[in-house]
């Protein structure tokens, strides 16, 4: 009894001792050097691609620009690049400080983020109505439901240029719109019908993208659900609205995210079909505008203005969107687990 009294105070103090922490094994140590290795050249890529523009972009939008301030010794100029855009400031060029006349710099900024937005909101919400409907025909099971998913993605598959310029042709004077509704409308002459123009051509180049994306959720949810909803006695409506939109929503938010990052950086579109005229200039072809003007300071600025409306817009879209998909996710796992 004395003997195993003793063993157990023994074991008790052994089990007291503080642990050394366990030495790595060199293995381990060699992989981590290895992953940095493989890793490495990626991060420098990324960073010469993607992080020196940025940084370069962000420092010349300080400076100075010949074009616009001539005689200046292109040193700092502040917030001024920022200011003759967002404040509508004209620089020296547009004839000194204060409201710019139209045509002029800041007039344009303005005019370029309704257009901008106005693209945005019109063709995501197109999108997303035409999209979710041929994504919900392409789940169905029938004959020849592969052919028909090659059909629509051929769109999205076509070049953005290749696809303005066949509408260019579509929409021109004597050309198939106005052919066979029998009008004589300047489509790319105008205001509102080039805007109308620019959405028509952008819905049909990349709504098959959105089914895509949309396809992929619907996919995911299971057919026992709807049989279940159907012996329940629900309806196709109410199927649709209790059952296919909740669970498809968080691929539907990717996709609209996706697509409104997209049209916020507009570009080869309108200034194919249009040039920018006529109301159709994004904030891409003011910028690209500012370059061949050479005032490369000032479209710094306005690239830099760009990327934080696209970068607050995706926050927000993460932030609030985001947030509602994944508390409906949760609210969804805790019914079936009852």
């Amino acid at each position: 009894m004395t003997a195993t009294a003793g063993e157990a105070v023994t074991d008790k103090v052994r089990d007291e001792r503080p642990k050394t922490p366990r030495k790595r094994h060199s293995g381990e140590g060699s992989e981590s050097r290895r992953a940095a290795m493989f890793i490495a050249p990626t991060l420098v890529l990324l960073g010469v691609v993607i992080a020196y523009p940025v940084v370069r972009a962000v420092y010349m939008s300080f400076r100075e620009d010949d074009i616009l301030n001539p005689g200046s010794d292109a040193g700092s100029a502040g917030f001024s690049n920022y200011t003759h855009w967002i404040l509508q400031q004209c620089s020296s060029l547009s004839g000194g400080s204060g409201d710019c006349p139209p045509g002029t710099l800041g007039a344009q900024f303005w005019d370029s983020v309704n257009v901008t937005f106005m693209f945005t909101i019109i063709s995501v919400a197109i999108e997303v109505v035409l999209g979710l409907w041929f994504a919900m025909i392409m789940s169905k099971a029938f004959k020849g439901r592969g052919l028909l998913r090659a059909a629509v993605l051929i769109p999205w598959a076509i070049p953005t240029a290749v696809t303005a310029k066949l509408f260019y042709f579509i929409f021109a004077s004597r050309g198939i719109v106005n052919s066979s509704l029998g009008t004589n409308i300047l489509w790319t002459g105008d205001t509102w019908p080039a805007r109308f123009a620019i959405i028509i051509a952008d819905v049909w180049k990349t709504t098959p993208f959105m089914a895509l994306l949309i396809l992929a959720g619907l996919q995911l949810i299971s057919a026992e659900v709807y049989e279940a909803a159907k012996v329940d006695g629900a309806s196709a409506w109410q199927r649709f609205v209790h059952i296919t939109l909740p669970l498809v929503r968080p691929a539907l938010m990717v996709a609209v995210l996706f697509r409104t990052l997209d049209v916020l950086r507009m570009y080869d579109l309108p200034e194919i079909l249009t040039g920018g005229a006529n109301g159709t200039t994004t904030l891409s072809i003011l910028v690209v505008e500012e370059v061949r003007a050479g005032a490369y300071n000032s479209a710094a600025a306005l690239s830099t203005i760009t990327f934080v409306v696209i970068f607050a817009v995706a926050f927000l879209f993460v932030r609030f969107l985001g947030t509602s998909v994944n508390d409906s996710q949760k609210s969804q796992t805790k019914k079936g687990g009852r």
